[in-house]
């Protein structure tokens, strides 16, 4: 990448992929629509069960009481359960719901299907160009992941 032009290029074209992505996905949707954060809430959670609200809080970046407003969105869902800390009942532990787990999972199996069959359909030129971005697009996130976390 060579300049402002380009940079700006990737973001939207990152953005506008990943909104197509969505929009597609959600056509085939049988339950009631996620936002994005009660998603990022519930992939956080079912990679670190057991989470508190403060931790969920802080490792998404949002306020405390954001994350409760979500957490009691998604317990009325039936998505995501609250358990009391046996070390200290006053502290909530949450984990993620059968359905939801088997929700999630869905949606990443049919996201793999749409993206494989997009690409799929490319030229073998292009499938290669973008098979050999994705170290530099690894790298990219990890970039962002770091500049976000302060390291």
């Amino acid at each position: 990448m060579t300049g402002p032009d380009e940079a700006e290029d990737l973001a939207e074209l990152l953005v506008g992929i990943q909104r197509l992505i969505r929009r597609r996905l959600r056509q085939d949707l049988t339950g009631p629509r996620l936002r994005g954060a009660q998603v990022e809430l519930l992939r956080l959670v079912l990679a670190r069960p057991g989470i508190g609200v403060a931790a969920a809080a802080k490792e998404l970046h949002l306020a405390g009481n954001s994350v409760s407003t979500l957490v009691n969105q998604l317990v009325t869902a039936g998505l995501l359960e609250r358990g009391a800390d046996p070390q200290d009942r006053r502290a909530v532990r949450l984990t993620v719901t059968r359905e939801a787990e088997e929700r999630l999972e869905g949606w990443d199996i049919r996201r793999g299907d749409l993206v494989r069959r997009q690409v799929a359909g490319l030229a073998r030129e292009d499938q290669a160009a973008l098979a050999a971005a994705l170290p530099s697009l690894r790298r990219l996130a990890e970039g962002l992941h770091q500049e976000l976390e302060g390291t």
